[in-house]
């Protein structure tokens, strides 16, 4: 069965040869099973010193995850809550440096590169900061907390020379990259359509996060939280969920669609929609929040000479009873593609014939009358391409690469264009969501129409 299964992937790996897949290989009555992995070495030999700006809870994750790799170590930590720079030595180790001030950090010899996981209205600001003071970006997405800061970041990061990479960590996973590979070589025909989804239902799904009982002025520098945005007096809901805020977060959108939207740029290689409109409401979560839990959103992308023209509908509900799922789900003249990061499924309708007894013998009556065959609707046939158990992940490979092109001088896929481009139309969404119009956007040249 290995040997089966790795023949499987040599044939359908990322070479020239994937051009030759036909229908044939999806030509079982019972769905395929093929399996996926990626068996990368990495040069480790030059060693690397993180600093992380922003310790909560996917900066957390963040620095665990790059520590997993060989050669890597943390240095620095700078958060505005000191709950969070205790925790961090705890974690991490008692000499690390701390600080409340992102500069201090960025000051210093001993950090060659930051992960940068704070609210999203920082995220421009330190980046910047950071490329101009010789570190390497990591920044979790979205890179921007407003369409026009993109272009700020992106000149930055050309003249700094570093490597920046946006943290949408599905452009790394194995599903992404077989669902590129699968739409290149034709297996589901030319896009016409694409939706995703995601559903929660839970308070911390809804970014009801922990507010710790010692969150005060006293041990929150407050002041420098708010000091690029509205002046306010101390708000520990404001600090501790500010998902909630649009002073301060991108709402659902800049969380969540923002990934649907990195996968399906990568995937299809398209560089964003013309046309964005959204709508949606506050449906549940009535705790002061300023942005819908349930939130609808259509875009239009043009005819390119990289894909077809075709429509992409998103959905985001944090009142789901049901699933709580997850997905892309591309959809071709031959069939569609469920994408996950560890998983793609094809469906494919064509090459399937009916098993109904009466559905056989009308097509012979029909045969000897010579009438013209009805058309019709056949079952798909389909084919799961699922991760082994034995890789390590999206996120740990999102930082290889980014480690990688570090110490060889590389590039990665998730740039600053990239990820502009990516953010842009999410951030959008929230404009029209709120101006309650549509929007013409410019996804070549980035600029608003």
């Amino acid at each position: 069965m290995k040997n089966n299964r790795r023949s499987f992937l040599k044939k359908l790996g990322l070479s020239a040869g994937t051009a030759a897949i036909a229908p044939s290989v999806f030509a079982n009555d019972q769905p395929n099973i093929q399996f996926l992995n990626r068996n990368i070495t990495w040069d480790a030999a030059e060693p690397i010193r993180l600093g992380l700006i922003g310790a909560g809870i996917m900066g957390t994750e963040d620095m665990n995850t790059a520590l997993r790799h060989a050669n890597v170590q943390m240095t620095a930590v700078c958060d505005l809550y000191d709950g969070r720079l205790e925790s961090a030595k705890q974690k991490w180790g008692t000499n690390l440096f701390t600080t409340k001030d992102h500069k201090e950090l960025l000051k210093r010899s001993d950090v060659d590169a930051v992960i940068i996981a704070t609210p999203d209205h920082w995220h421009k600001q330190i980046s910047i900061d950071a490329m101009n003071a010789g570190k390497h970006v990591y920044c979790e997405k979205p890179m921007v907390h407003s369409v026009a800061q993109g272009m700020d970041v992106i000149n930055a990061w050309k003249k700094s020379g570093k490597v920046m990479v946006v943290g949408s960590q599905g452009l790394s996973s194995l599903g992404n990259e077989k669902a590129k590979e699968l739409l290149a070589a034709g297996v589901i025909g030319d896009i016409v359509y694409a939706e995703g989804f995601w559903a929660r239902m839970s308070p911390e799904g809804a970014w009801q996060y922990n507010v710790p009982a010692d969150g005060s002025p006293k041990t929150v520098d407050w002041k420098r939280y708010i000091s690029n945005t509205t002046d306010r007096e101390w708000d520990p809901l404001r600090f501790f969920r500010w998902r909630n805020y649009l002073d301060y977060g991108t709402g659902m959108s800049g969380d969540l669609f923002v990934h649907l939207f990195s996968s399906l740029h990568f995937i299809t290689n398209s560089k964003g929609p013309s046309k964005v409109s959204s709508m949606g409401g506050l449906r549940y979560w009535k705790d002061g929040r300023e942005v819908p839990d349930v939130l609808l959103g259509s875009f239009d992308y043009p005819e390119t000479p990289e894909h077809p023209g075709f429509n992409l509908s998103l959905r985001c509900n944090f009142v789901d009873g049901t699933s709580g799922t997850t997905y892309l789900r591309i959809v071709g003249t031959k069939g569609s593609m469920d994408v996950k990061w560890e998983e793609v499924v094809v469906k494919l309708n064509q090459n399937a014939e009916s098993d109904d007894p009466f559905m056989k013998e009308q097509a012979k009556l029909r045969a000897a009358s010579g009438q013209e065959e009805r058309a019709k609707i056949l079952p798909p046939r389909e084919t799961s391409y699922t991760a082994e158990r034995s890789w390590k992940g999206a996120h740990y490979d999102h930082f290889g690469n980014w480690f990688n092109a570090i110490r060889t001088g590389g590039t990665v896929v998730e740039d600053p264009v990239f990820g502009f481009r990516a953010a842009a139309p999410a951030l959008l969404c929230n404009d029209s969501y709120f101006q309650d119009k549509f929007i013409q956007w410019d996804p070549v040249n980035m600029k608003l129409v």
